[in-house]
């Protein structure tokens, strides 16, 4: 199989089955719409102490961004705001590439997928509506809670 052949694979089956789908209880709430498409996410993010204990969404849209909803729900769940914040500047770094980019595997896991995607201005802002989102929310999340940045 095809290194693209199984990325797009990879893409389909979050699309299709995506994880963390379904507005939980939160700490913020979101929203974030890709004026150039359409796409839109409202998306909570709830931390415990200086861990991301759950980021749950709703959202309708293309594949693309479906997807990356999934995937970054799969990353940064469980692991510490730093750590997630590192993943989320390396997928950004990956998005912003223009198709020169792989992505670190180690880091990225399943976001590796998207590394044809940047080769697309258009898709990019697909890729990256979920991911914004989330730096958003934690931002707002982190204000909320001055002792963790103390």
């Amino acid at each position: 199989m095809k290194l693209d052949s199984m990325y797009q694979e990879i893409i389909l089956d979050h699309y299709r089955n995506p994880h963390g789908k379904g507005l939980r209880a939160g700490d913020t709430e979101v929203h974030h719409v890709n004026p150039t498409c359409g796409d839109e996410i409202t998306l909570r993010v709830r931390l415990d102490g200086p861990v991301v204990a759950d980021v749950s969404y709703e959202s309708q849209g293309c594949s693309i961004s479906q997807a990356s909803a999934s995937v970054l729900n799969d990353l940064v769940v469980g692991k510490t705001v730093g750590d997630a914040q590192t993943i989320q500047e390396a997928f950004l770094e990956l998005m912003q590439s223009k198709g020169q980019g792989e992505g670190d595997e180690e880091v990225l896991e399943d976001a590796v997928a998207f590394a044809g995607v940047s080769k697309y201005p258009a898709r990019v802002k697909c890729a990256l509506l979920s991911w914004m989102a989330w730096k958003d929310a934690t931002a707002k999340a982190l204000a909320e809670q001055p002792a963790i940045n103390d």
